[in-house]
């Protein structure tokens, strides 16, 4: 809140945000004892409480467009809806967010589900227990935003949502509270842009700010 009240009305063109949704079946697996039994990454533990009406009311206000993770755990929260159907088992076979560009449903596939990921061959490591592929993130700012628009992420967590802007070039602003998860998310970031590129566009270093936000 405190990050939002620095900027001016309607000052990014999309908000993308994945807050923390609340409630224990937000993060925890819930269908049978063999599914804790085949758990394999113990994640730090976050703050689970979900968003005040005022977070919405100031994402609202200082973006034109927002893409809000978890409809189906907040109220009041309206627009069209993007399902995500990562074929998943434990964590709920798809999830959704409500977008304020349009009013229809939009699926995205990509297999997100323990240790299977759609692309193996280019595996994701999880350093968040929310975390989300790169290529979802890659797949909204292809379709609902355009060139030169500035992104806002409120929860940064993993990064993945950085990586995507930062590899198609979008202006990019983010915060996090937690300093752990910064530093996990700072580590995997510099991995990813020390690797070798065949070009390098000039728009691609304008402007991006990540912020490991205390008070």
């Amino acid at each position: 809140m405190a990050a939002m009240a620095e900027f001016p009305d309607k000052y990014f063109e999309l908000a993308v945000v994945d807050p923390p949704y609340g409630g224990a079946d937000a993060i925890n697996p819930v269908s049978s004892r063999s599914v804790y039994a085949a758990k394999r990454t113990t994640y730090k533990e976050f703050d689970n409480l979900a968003p005040s009406p005022e977070y919405f009311a100031e994402l609202s206000r200082v973006s034109k467009n927002q893409i809000v993770w978890g409809a189906n755990f907040f109220n009041g929260v309206t627009g069209g809806v993007i399902v995500w159907n990562k074929n998943g088992t434990a964590f709920g076979e798809a999830e959704i967010a409500i977008c304020t560009t349009h009013k229809s449903v939009k699926i995205f596939e990509y297999t997100w589900n323990g240790m299977l990921q759609q692309d193996m061959s280019n595996k994701e490591s999880r350093i968040h227990p929310t975390q989300k592929p790169v290529a979802l993130y890659k797949w909204i700012l292809t379709n609902y935003a355009k060139p030169g628009d500035k992104i806002l992420d409120t929860h940064l967590g993993s990064g993945s949502s950085r990586i995507a802007a930062w590899d198609m070039g979008f202006d990019f602003w983010s915060y996090e509270l937690d300093a752990d998860y910064f530093e996990a998310q700072e580590a995997r970031f510099k991995a990813h842009t020390s690797k070798p590129v065949l070009f390098a566009p000039e728009e691609m270093y304008n402007f991006e700010q990540v912020k490991l936000f205390t008070e």
